[in-house]
């Protein structure tokens, strides 16, 4: 087991330390070019979420946008991707390889055993580990990932070519509070974000407690001359702050100011199974009202989706039924469920409040422009300041109807799955995008259209494969 934390520190200026991960100067996506923009939020839930994430981007690539600059497939228009637990391995992969992570994701991961080396089952032995703090080194998890997918990848690889703002969400259990692996919590840290390893941040955001030990970083308190941005102390005194960045803001503020030594990390569906948090915060913690985009983008765009991808878990067991029931680790897994669905539910509710109010106040910002702006920031001819839109968009199983749900969510959220499950999932993913109605919508509005291609896999003909019994699962990671 290993346990010394990764994480470095910085020495010296932040901003220099923090130049390794921003985008160069010239080197923006081709999203930043556009009027259309795409961001993507995918789920907890083990494989089963990597899997259905990996089905909707498979069909957002299949579907062609018109544009002032030609036809593109939407999947250059992603401009934002933010994953938690299960759906951040996906989010990390995608981060790093960009279109070419369709080509081989499948055989990388989703038909791969995650699970190699993991002790899942129930012993003695691995009672008294998970009364000891977890079964499992998260560690363990997080080399496999290094070795089998990311390739040592680190977070200043996320940059080495254009593409998307990526967020990884984990928890942060003192503090109760998201833990987003971005440049505010490491210049908080005193730590160099540039030099962390991808694998160990997705580890973290799927360390399903007891089956996990928590992932540890540490602080390095005063030995950057940086301090945490203004808007922490801005959020930490303001009474109306936004609850989600004021417990973020009071974390940053522990981190830097020396009252905490070690920051301990579980599975990011504990406080937001959407994987909402790293675009809320950025959002509510922003210094402009285009921010988190740039400038230029906030003028050129004209529609914005976030499509919200949720493979989490429906209602499980048949102890409803019966007066007894339910049995000890049923009642654990139901409370800690509960506990999931409701934070899940109240993350949406605030992320589509803070989305409308963001639609109003880019268009009062764009509309108070002056034409010196308007040319420095690129508005074409004909622009229209109030010609802006924004839709926010859940993809879940519930969508395909419910005989087919109800076998998508008897499908484990473990990172061991058979192909044939992980094929019906990935068809899934395909065809609950196809068929929403709030994305078809948007799909109109900018007239687009999909490209010719083969099919996914018809559920009817790749039948759902029954899942493991409780029993012989034993303490498999079941990521929310």
């Amino acid at each position: 087991m290993r346990d010394a934390p990764l994480n470095q520190p910085i020495t010296g200026s932040a901003a220099e330390a923090f130049a390794a991960i921003r985008p160069a100067t010239g080197s923006a996506p081709p999203a930043a070019a556009d009027d259309v923009l795409v961001g993507l939020a995918f789920s907890g839930g083990g494989t089963r979420a990597a899997a259905f994430g990996y089905g909707v981007l498979s069909e957002i690539d299949r579907t062609q946008v018109r544009s002032r600059t030609g036809t593109h497939s939407l999947l250059d228009r992603v401009a934002f991707v933010s994953g938690v637990s299960g759906g951040s391995v996906l989010t990390a992969y995608y981060g790093l390889k960009k279109r070419a992570a369709l080509t081989d994701f499948r055989e990388r991961f989703l038909i791969r055993n995650a699970e190699e080396g993991l002790s899942t089952g129930i012993n003695p032995v691995n009672l008294v580990r998970a009364i000891g703090g977890g079964v499992n080194d998260a560690s363990q998890f997080s080399d496999w990932l290094s070795k089998n997918l990311y390739d040592g990848a680190t977070f200043a690889d996320f940059r080495r070519t254009p593409g998307p703002q990526i967020w990884i969400n984990a928890s942060d259990i003192y503090n109760r509070t998201a833990f987003v692996f971005g440049e505010a919590a490491f210049i908080a840290l005193c730590s160099d974000l540039a030099a962390y390893p991808v694998a160990d941040a997705v580890a973290a955001s799927a360390a399903v407690p007891i089956v996990f030990t928590p992932v540890v970083i540490k602080t390095y308190p005063q030995k950057c001359s940086d301090k945490p941005p203004e808007w922490v102390e801005r959020a930490r005194g303001n009474a109306n702050a936004p609850p989600m960045l004021k417990a973020f803001a009071d974390a940053l503020h522990r981190y830097h100011e020396g009252s905490m030594n070690y920051v301990k990390l579980l599975d990011g569906g504990l406080v937001d199974n959407f994987g909402l948090s790293g675009f809320t915060i950025a959002r509510l913690s922003a210094r402009a009202p285009h921010e988190p985009m740039s400038p230029e983008q906030a003028v050129r765009l004209r529609r914005f989706i976030v499509v919200i991808v949720d493979a989490g878990r429906g209602p499980s067991g048949d102890w409803v039924k019966t007066v007894e029931g339910p049995t000890g680790t049923e009642l654990v897994m139901a409370a800690a469920d509960t506990a999931v669905a409701a934070s899940v539910n109240a993350g949406f509710t605030a992320f589509d409040r803070t989305m409308k109010d963001w639609q109003t106040q880019l268009i009062r910002w764009r509309c108070g422009l002056s034409a010196q702006q308007r040319r420095r920031y690129q508005a074409p001819p004909g622009w229209n300041c109030r010609d802006l839109k924004f839709y926010v968009d859940r993809i879940g199983f519930e969508q395909l109807g419910p005989d087919r749900a109800k076998a998508l969510n008897a499908v484990d959220t473990r990172f061991q799955l058979p192909t044939q499950q992980v094929d019906t999932v990935i068809a899934a993913g395909h065809d609950a995008l196809r068929g929403n109605r709030i994305f078809n919508e948007f799909l109109a509005g900018v007239g687009a259209r999909r490209r010719p291609g083969p099919p996914p896999p018809a559920p009817e003909s790749t039948p759902v494969a029954r899942a493991p019994a409780p029993s012989t699962v034993g303490l498999a990671p079941t990521a929310r």
